[in-house]
């Protein structure tokens, strides 16, 4: 929602129908028919990312969920698209090794529920070892554009 509102295209993606339903019918009662437009609701992930930017997973935080689905999404996502992924307890390290854009995946040290708890908020993202410059600069300006406060913590803080 906090990404609809701020403008950016948002493709949102679910393997049941009935969620797509529910979050259309939240996004519509939370932020009125005319922030619709900046949503698409897609049936395929391969629709959802074929274009993005950035992706944002919503899958468990199990090691086998977010495998499989950074696997998913480093195979179907434009070269270019960085990959941000809610984990409390995993390595982002290990996990951005797993994919061929290492550099362009972080994480988001929240629960995937916790993403819509609104402007204002603190948001911590952790950096791995190969995370660039660019990446960093992209999620810190995403977040911020939502309004909330990013810090990070991780790797090579100097950058930031």
């Amino acid at each position: 929602m906090s990404a609809a509102r701020a403008g950016y295209r948002v493709l949102l993606e679910d393997v049941m129908p009935t969620n797509l339903r529910h979050a259309q019918e939240a996004l519509r009662n939370e932020l009125g028919p005319d922030a619709l437009p900046n949503v698409t609701f897609m049936s395929t992930i391969e629709d959802a990312v074929r274009q993005a930017d950035l992706v944002v997973d919503c899958v468990p935080d199990e090691l086998e969920s977010k495998l499989e689905i950074l696997w998913l999404l480093d195979r179907m996502a434009p070269p270019r698209s960085v990959l941000a992924t809610p984990t409390m307890r995993l390595s982002i390290a290990d996990l951005a090794n797993c994919t061929y854009r290492a550099d362009k995946v972080i994480a988001i040290a929240v629960e995937a529920s916790a993403l819509s708890a609104g402007a204002g908020k603190e948001i911590l993202l952790r950096n791995g070892p190969l995370t660039s410059d660019e990446t960093v600069a992209l999620l810190k300006g995403f977040w911020e554009r939502l309004g909330f406060e990013p810090r990070f913590e991780g790797f090579a803080l100097e950058k930031l």
